[in-house]
């Protein structure tokens, strides 16, 4: 087992291994076994011990011993992916039941060996676990660059979208739960697909949930299922959403608006994978992935009582933050163009251009919408203004662009790039005709000049090549 992964070929670095094992005498004998094969092996005595060296260091796999004095191997099994979402756990057990594996299974592990094993079987499965995660990540990979994806529906090209899609694509194909988080608009659902499509549950169920458009007892209903006759109106008994994603991903969008009765059952399903139905008594086995998204500070909300910290600690095993359109306004053109052609085809009409003026507009306003605002103002303005020369800039917030709020911009980044008193007329002139949809009577009008004045200050500016090549008799 000498051979070590593509990963680790890429690195240069062996496979990590932590071994988690009460008994001396074990570890004495596995780590220079292991060690022998090429691996990097550490080991300690205690599940307390695992989780400070899985919180330092990123390994390969943890071969970990289920009955551990003090903390139970379940419950490091349980903890470990809030460090550790690339690791393969193997467990060791004296006691193989069935039931032992499956419950470690239902937790995440890879696999497990029974107490005594033959060194050449527990070799046999660190390779296959390491061969495994490796396929994992390659398939993340290649899905994503083929457009299976989420490239073809998340747009952006700035540092910190590429930041997103490397934890999208790292997170994926591990079974961490995943919090993400951002303000209104940002496409935080856009990123819980991307994270299910790229995963190996792509093919099961995507199932979304607005927490905050159901009323608690609603919510708990939709969630777990109830049987008939549990309340007023339950006249037949309905699937809950928690067994609908089986095998796939749950989607709880705005979380932070779940009460505080729900929050404990959701945690309890969380932690043993079973729900109950309401009006129910037997437990149902699931197995789905958690996906949760908010807007609010959720530590804050903590520190009031406003949310469990325990559920907020097992919902945010791996955080991704979605940053707002004006921390990434180089993709601004990107989305505006995008959206403008596509509306433009659902819709039938023809898309008209957007000078970049009216782009270097857009890259000036702050988007308190964000994202979404971004693409209602690009499909409102498509449709009002269809045929035209050019798109406007109609911001649907009452943020102006085309008065003081504009003057000043313009004015600042005059400032800022010692621009003349030529070039600020210049500026404000295109800046009020993109506003008005290049519509130059009423241009003139809030300009205070004659049309003919504008006409002829459009044609000069052609004609040395100060604007786009644009009609200038509208």
């Amino acid at each position: 087992m000498s051979r070590p992964s593509e990963r680790d070929q890429a690195t240069g670095a062996p496979p990590r291994i932590l071994i988690v094992e009460d008994e001396e005498i074990i570890r004495e004998l596995l780590v220079p076994s292991l060690r022998e094969e090429g691996f990097n092996v550490n080991a300690v005595g205690t599940g307390e011990d695992a989780l400070k060296r899985l919180e330092t260091t990123l390994y390969d796999v943890v071969l970990l011993d289920l009955n551990l004095p003090g903390m139970h191997g379940m419950n490091v099994l349980s903890a470990a992916p809030a460090t550790q979402t690339d690791a393969q756990f193997v467990v060791m057990t004296a006691y193989g039941t069935v039931d032992t594996a499956v419950e470690a299974m239902k937790l995440g592990a890879f696999d497990y060996v029974n107490k005594p094993f033959r060194t050449e079987e527990l070799l046999l499965v660190l390779r296959r676990a390491l061969e495994e995660a490796e396929l994992r990540r390659e398939v993340a990979h290649l899905r994503a660059l083929s457009g299976e994806g989420f490239r073809g529906r998340i747009i952006g090209k700035t540092p910190e979208m590429r930041r997103v899609y490397d934890l999208i694509e790292r997170v994926a194909p591990t079974r961490a739960n995943v919090l993400v988080t951002g303000e209104t608009g940002t496409g935080k659902e856009l990123v819980a697909r991307a994270i299910h499509d790229v995963s190996n549950r792509s093919r099961r169920p995507f199932v979304p949930v607005n927490c905050s458009a159901l009323s608690p007892t609603l919510l708990e209903s939709e969630l777990f299922g109830h049987r008939k006759g549990a309340f007023t109106g339950a006249i037949a008994s309905k699937r809950g959403l928690f067994e609908s994603a089986q095998g796939g991903t749950l989607f709880l969008d705005e979380v932070s608006t779940i009460n505080q009765s729900t929050q404990v059952k959701l945690l309890r399903v969380l932690q043993e994978r079973v729900v109950t139905p309401v009006g129910g008594t037997e437990p149902i086995a699931v197995d789905f992935r958690l996906v949760a998204a908010t807007n609010e500070e959720l530590e804050r909300l903590v520190q009031s009582g406003g949310f469990r910290e325990d559920l907020y600690y097992r919902m945010n095993v791996f955080p991704i933050r979605v940053p707002p359109l004006r921390e990434r306004r180089e993709d601004i053109p990107l989305l505006a163009n995008a959206f403008r052609l596509r509306f433009a085809e659902e819709n039938g009409i023809e898309a008209p251009p957007l000078l970049p003026e009216t782009l270097s507009r857009m890259m000036a306003y702050d988007w308190p919408g964000n994202v979404r605002e971004l693409e209602n103002v690009i499909e409102r303005s498509l449709i009002l203004h269809a045929g035209a020369r050019s798109l406007p800039f109609e911001p649907t917030t009452g943020q102006s662009v085309s008065g003081d709020a504009s003057g000043r911009r313009l004015v600042s980044r005059a400032r800022a790039e010692s621009w003349d008193l030529d070039r600020l007329e210049r500026e404000y002139i295109l800046d009020v005709l993109d506003d008005q949809g290049w519509h130059q009577a009423r241009a003139a009008e809030i300009l205070g000049i004659n049309r003919r004045t504008l006409y002829r200050k459009l044609k000069r500016y052609r004609e040395e090549g100060l604007m786009p090549e644009t009609p200038i008799d509208a």
